[in-house]
């Protein structure tokens, strides 16, 4: 008897407040049979586990930040390291600034010979509007117009100066070597005195404007019999 009274006088206390009055974090529900010691241990996991975030932020490196052991590039550094380069290239850059210059050497080249092909082609278009002129001077010449001093005489021999520094060259005389590219043959005669086709007359001369060939001369020609 004594030892069920006592039996029944050992009650056990549960604690089943939702908020703990330690720690003031609420309590999560637990199996039945277990031990409410535990409790003050879950409620400090949980008062840890709230605060880890912080700590875990506050411990975690920053990305921007430069590692441990890196030095941070500063201007005067990037700027240094550029002198450096142009002060000593390395052979890469070096064969890359030669490319280039050999590059624009020829652009220049192509640019001014471009240039003075279109001034030839501009300046021969203006001087073919006189060519019409000479010719007309060319026969006034034959026909002994030309041989006083007088007035006509003086202005054909300005314009033909004109003209001529301007760079305009004629060409087609008589005698000289028949050559399809500059000549253009209206009339053959065969002779025993020639061994190659050569002019023998000029019909209207040829022009050229430095290296661009204004006007082929008509010319008559001597073949070989």
């Amino acid at each position: 008897m004594t030892d069920e009274n006592q039996n029944q006088d050992e009650s056990i206390i549960r604690d089943k407040r939702r908020i703990d009055p330690e720690t003031g974090e609420v309590r999560k529900p637990k199996a039945d049979g277990a031990d409410a010691e535990s409790a003050p241990e879950a409620g400090a996991t949980a008062a840890a586990a709230s605060a880890s975030p912080d700590a875990d932020a506050a411990g975690e490196p920053d990305a921007d930040a430069p590692a441990e052991g890196e030095d941070e590039l500063t201007v005067e550094d990037i700027l240094s390291a550029a002198q450096a380069e142009v002060d000593d290239p390395s052979a890469e850059h070096l064969a890359d600034l030669k490319r280039v210059t050999a590059e624009y050497a020829n652009y220049r080249k192509r640019t001014e010979a471009n240039r003075e092909l279109e001034r030839e082609r501009a300046m021969g278009a203006a001087v073919a509007v006189l060519l019409p002129v000479l010719d007309d001077l060319d026969r006034a010449e034959k026909h002994g117009d030309l041989e006083s001093e007088g007035a006509f005489a003086t202005i054909a021999a300005k314009l033909r100066a004109s003209v001529e520094r301007l760079g305009l060259a004629k060409f087609g005389e008589v005698g000289e070597a028949f050559d399809p590219q500059r000549h253009e043959a209206i009339f053959q005669q065969h002779s025993d005195e020639v061994e190659v086709d050569t002019v023998a007359d000029v019909v209207e001369t040829g022009y050229l404007l430095g290296d661009t060939l204004l006007r082929v001369a008509k010319v008559v020609v001597k073949t070989p019999a």
